[in-house]
């Protein structure tokens, strides 16, 4: 279920179904990288201004499923326009700048990007720009990033599925919401 809070800036609407917490786990593999399962945290919050703020954690995991070390982070903010184009400015933790374009689906929640400007330090790798797919599919958020350096062309090389987390908030404010007339039993509320 999309939730829109009452304080959501008006031209963020179309984006409410990326707000929230996030969590989940994909896979990276690239040529000259460490080819692994990771686990990832997103967070995509608002604080009523025209943008909504984007925070992720990503993480290598072992063959158990347990972190091993830190694998990525990146921040950033997205906006939408009246015309449904989507805007995105992120900062990567290996020095990495990107402006990305792109636009939501007609009629569905899904967000395809594009880099439009990639700015580096002299430290980060070589990286020349990349493409996204954001999708919301059966209320779960998937991603999929293609990626291009001087060396290798544009290809896949980061995909996750993510499930909204959940907060004792959320618990709370979802128990509020029960009806009165609920059978002490709870069996014959799903008969």
């Amino acid at each position: 279920m999309i939730e829109i809070p009452s304080d959501l800036h008006r031209d963020m609407v179309p984006l409410a179904f990326l707000l929230g917490d996030w969590a989940g786990a994909g896979v990276h593999d690239f040529p000259g990288a460490e080819k692994c399962n990771f686990g990832q945290e997103v967070s995509f919050s608002h604080d009523g201004r025209d943008f909504l703020e984007y925070r992720s954690h990503t993480w290598v995991l072992d063959d158990d499923g347990s972190k091993v070390r830190p694998l990525e982070s990146e921040t950033g903010y997205w906006r939408i326009d009246a015309d449904r184009k989507v805007e995105v400015t992120m900062v990567r933790d290996d020095g990495v700048v990107e402006i990305w374009y792109g636009e939501l689906a007609d009629n569905k929640p899904q967000i395809d990007l594009v880099t439009d400007a990639v700015a580096r330090t002299a430290a980060s790798r070589p990286y020349t720009g990349g493409k996204r797919l954001y999708g919301y599919v059966k209320s779960d958020l998937m991603w999929v990033g293609e990626k291009q350096t001087p060396e290798v062309e544009l290809r896949p090389y980061m995909s996750a599925h993510l499930k909204k987390a959940v907060t004792p908030q959320d618990v709370e404010r979802w128990a509020k919401a029960l009806p009165d007339d609920m059978p002490d039993d709870g069996i014959a509320f799903f008969k």
